[in-house]
């Protein structure tokens, strides 16, 4: 198998893996900017830890690294369209994704998605590269969830609504 082959082969595969859709944002002497990842998921909770994995070709990656504080934005369904802006794929500029939606500061002067179904404040505190692509360390300090709203996912290269099950725990 050539080497396009192979790629071309591991990205359908890649097709088949689900993930979460996450908006990654910063903000910091680099400027405010964010993006859209699906290459993210926990590390250990001893710390807290989570890795986002970011394309080196990206103007983001550097933004993010260099200001190194940032936010993981989950999102809920609703938030598909705004998936896609902060994608790239609609062309407007950055302030533009901003203005799509209500943003909050946060603990960390990091822009926080009001509507996100759960939000991870931290700093990039680690950094491999490995390919195209940096696999960046995020060290956890602040974390806000929701108890409502479905999850957004990609999969076969398509968003799908995830439906959260009801909560069927009882009281203590």
């Amino acid at each position: 198998m050539t080497h396009d082959e192979t790629r071309a082969h591991f990205r359908n595969a890649m097709a088949c893996l689900g993930a979460a859709v996450n908006i990654i944002t910063t903000d910091g002497p680099r400027g405010r900017c964010g993006i859209t990842a699906s290459a993210v998921c926990s590390v250990t909770d001893t710390p807290p830890t989570m890795l986002v994995c970011i394309n080196q070709s990206s103007y983001v990656h550097d933004v993010l690294h260099e200001n190194a504080d940032i936010c993981i934005n989950i999102l809920g369904a609703h938030s598909q369209e705004l998936a896609s802006v902060f994608a790239g794929m609609t062309g407007c500029s950055m302030d533009a994704r901003f203005d799509q939606c209500a943003w909050q500061p946060g603990r960390l002067g990091v822009p926080v998605l009001t509507d996100a179904i759960a939000t991870l404040e931290g700093k990039i505190v680690d950094s491999k590269t490995v390919g195209s692509h940096s696999v960046m360390f995020v060290r956890i300090a602040h974390i806000a969830t929701r108890d409502d709203g479905d999850g957004l996912v990609y999969f076969g290269r398509q968003f799908h609504r995830l439906a959260r099950a009801a909560d069927t725990r009882k009281a203590a």
